[in-house]
């Protein structure tokens, strides 16, 4: 049965939005994603068919539209007005997850890509230099791995492979440390008193690096206490 045979509109509702990983790909969606490549960069460990499904569960919902585009073998997915309607909803689900839930990163949370993918969708451009800066960052700890920001105006992007230019900004960080700073659970100053997080460039791009990024949409919610 997939329906639970309910006039409740909870009930409803939960037929289409609470099926594992339609929740992420709705938040992927409201960030801003648009290309099959891009939301699987959200959720690295969806089955690339079971993605299909979902897309195509969601659009015969009227939460989407999938929109051919170039050369017609391409696509893109919008959200509908019923689809942006769940913004509420997912940041509601988030802020409750990080007040109540979230208090602890571990190895097993980590996703240094997605990380990545959300630092470059969640930056303050008009803090920005005018001129281009490729930020460089290896991760070490629970996971490993180097990836790229080209930070510019008006559009920054992110980079899985070497993008082959020449490096501004060097970040090394611990896997763990810098996901705790992202969910506003410590800050870039302590992580680097720590030695955590280590930046290696010009001092003036050294200083403004941290202030280049709003952080999550879930930092500013702090975690309550649970009495038991």
């Amino acid at each position: 049965m997939k329906t639970y045979g309910q006039f409740c509109p909870v009930a409803k509702a939960a037929e289409i939005f609470a099926e594992r990983w339609t929740p992420l790909i709705i938040r992927e969606l409201l960030m801003g994603s648009r290309k099959f490549s891009e939301l699987e960069i959200g959720m690295s460990r969806i089955p690339r068919s079971l993605l299909t499904q979902r897309l195509r569960t969601l659009e015969d919902a009227g939460l989407l539209t999938r929109k051919t585009v170039g050369d017609g073998k391409r696509a893109e997915y919008h959200l509908t007005e019923a689809g942006a309607d769940l913004f509420a909803v997912v940041k509601g689900l988030g802020d409750w997850g990080q007040k109540w839930v979230n208090h602890k990163i571990g190895h097993e949370d980590t996703d240094p890509a997605l990380l990545v993918w959300d630092m470059h969708r969640r930056v303050n451009i008009e803090l920005l230099p005018k001129e281009r800066v490729v930020v460089q960052i290896d991760f070490h700890g629970a996971a490993k791995g180097t990836y790229w920001l080209i930070l510019e105006r008006p559009e920054p992007s992110a980079c899985y492979q070497d993008p082959g230019l020449e490096i501004d900004l060097f970040v090394s960080a611990d896997t763990v440390a810098i996901h705790r700073v992202w969910m506003g659970m410590t800050s870039f100053a302590e992580c680097m008193d720590d030695g955590l997080i280590e930046l290696d460039g010009l001092a003036a791009h050294v200083d403004a690096f941290p202030g280049w990024f709003k952080l999550s949409i879930f930092s500013d919610v702090k975690p309550a206490v649970i009495s038991r």
